[in-house]
């Protein structure tokens, strides 16, 4: 039974042996704990990997191991080296703190990883504090700018609520059942008006956390005012996540013949894609055009969930993962352009086509993929999901997504044309450093590969769901 639990086992006493190094070692060895986290984080990986069961239950239901939470660790686990990676110069700017910091984006991981796994509400309510509470001190992670404490103390307040409604729904639901293991509580559910409310309220839980519309008012706040390597993370991984576990719950315990929570989860979908992507087409700042574009990308993979069809499930796996890359890439550029220049707006990329072809073409490639350009992966991950909402009656659905897609391509484009026929003041780029590009190389091959070569990906999304589609 430990051997399954290895991931979590060495992730977690990693976080721990990080945060003592800190303690020990003052302001000292910050290189080494950097090493020391990216290679331990390899580690789990590899692990993760090897670790192929088709479904092994833990603790009487509390906890599952499958593959479809092995797919996810491994998202977790890639987007966690990547961001590390890429962001290797950023972190000089937490001078002193900068094993803490290691420290909590380890514990953060690790409460993804376990909401992957949960099997039982409490299990997942925990694992999702154990990551909000690592991510409440990240984004304040920079004591010296406003912004910073600001967007932590919102998180903070917002996050709190979002949690008070989750585990109202989850203590109705208890009432109801008896349980709080998801395998049980199908089984039990009887029509109450109760009921309903309590899958409501734990679907605006998820909302907040995924930043469903009209539970997304913390985002671009949050987004701006985070260190953008955090930025980055919380955009993909704490999305991936929450989208993960909404996934086990509602699929295992809520599939209800009298409460149609799939049409409610399809209109916050579309208002999601419509408003996300028509408030980014005027954003100035990078950031927060991300962020939005974040927001829509939310509503996009809320079409597998509502579709819910073999189509729908490998979609939003599909998507997830490529997204983690085309994402992941354009932040890993954003964070290369604030070290050049300390501004995130979008005219400081100016003449980064002449300055630094390499660090223009990744961007360009990333952000093509998330508006859904073939032959780019994000373009794959989108007909998964809208062929699984047409085949489900969503047609509708399916339309506007394909409408917003197509507005999308305006504002991805205008960062493009700003990086190729803007202006900027200076005629030189500073050096990248060589775990940044390799990180680079590594989401701009995948982004383009996934796209040109989906099968192996579409193999491992099409058993990792197998086990919701009986």
């Amino acid at each position: 039974m430990l051997s399954l639990l290895l991931p979590e086992i060495i992730t977690a006493s990693l976080g721990v042996l990080v945060i003592l190094l800190a303690v020990i070692l003052p302001g000292k060895g910050e290189k080494t704990v950097q090493t020391l986290t990216v290679a331990g984080l390899v580690a789990v990986l590899f692990l993760a990997v090897k670790i192929g069961v088709d479904k092994e239950v833990l603790f009487n239901g509390i906890y599952i191991i499958d593959a479809y939470a092995g797919f996810f660790k491994i998202l977790f686990l890639t987007g966690a080296i990547l961001v590390i990676l890429s962001s290797a110069n950023y972190v000089k700017n937490f001078s002193g703190r900068i094993s803490e910091f290691y420290g909590f984006m380890l514990f953060a991981v690790l409460g993804m990883m376990i909401m992957a796994g949960a099997g039982d509400l409490l299990t997942l309510y925990i694992a999702l504090e154990l990551m909000t509470i690592s991510f409440y001190i990240l984004v304040a992670y920079v004591l010296n700018r406003e912004t910073s404490k600001e967007a932590g103390l919102k998180y903070l307040i917002l996050g709190a609520l979002s949690s008070g409604i989750l585990l109202f729904g989850i203590s109705l639901v208890y009432a109801l059942t008896g349980t709080t293991v998801l395998s049980e509580i199908g089984s039990r559910l009887t029509l109450e008006p109760a009921l309903i409310s309590a899958v409501i309220l734990i679907l605006a839980g998820f909302g907040f956390k995924i930043a469903l519309i009209p539970f997304h008012m913390w985002t671009p706040d949050i987004y701006e005012g985070a260190p953008i390597n955090v930025t980055a993370f919380l955009a993909v991984a704490s999305k991936a996540a929450g989208l993960a576990a909404m996934v086990r719950v509602f699929i295992s315990s809520f599939q209800l013949g009298f409460f149609d929570w799939q049409l409610i989860l399809a209109l916050l979908a579309a208002l999601t894609m419509i408003i996300g992507n028509l408030v980014a087409l005027v954003q100035s700042n990078i950031k927060r055009l991300l962020a939005y574009s974040s927001i829509a990308q939310a509503g996009y993979l809320a079409v597998g969930l509502v579709a819910a069809n073999e189509y729908g499930l490998k979609g939003i796996l599909f998507y997830s993962m490529v997204y983690v890359f085309a994402n992941l890439g354009a932040f890993a550029v954003a964070v290369q352009v604030e070290n050049d220049t300390g501004s995130n707006e979008i005219k400081d990329f100016g003449e980064l086509g002449k300055r630094s072809p390499f660090l223009a073409a990744v961007m360009t490639v990333c952000l093509l993929s998330l508006a859904g350009i073939p032959p780019l992966a994000g373009f794959v991950g989108k007909f998964y999901l809208f062929s699984g909402a047409v085949e489900a009656g969503y047609v509708w659905l399916a339309f506007i997504g394909l409408l917003m897609s197509m507005i999308s391509v305006y504002y991805y484009l205008n960062v493009v044309k700003v990086m190729y026929i803007g202006k900027s003041p200076k005629e030189t780029f500073p050096a990248i450093e060589p775990s940044a590009r390799l990180a680079l190389w590594i989401c701009l091959l995948l982004t383009v590969f996934l796209g040109i070569y989906p099968y192996p990906l579409t193999l491992w999304t099409g058993n990792a769901v197998k086990l919701f589609l009986g």
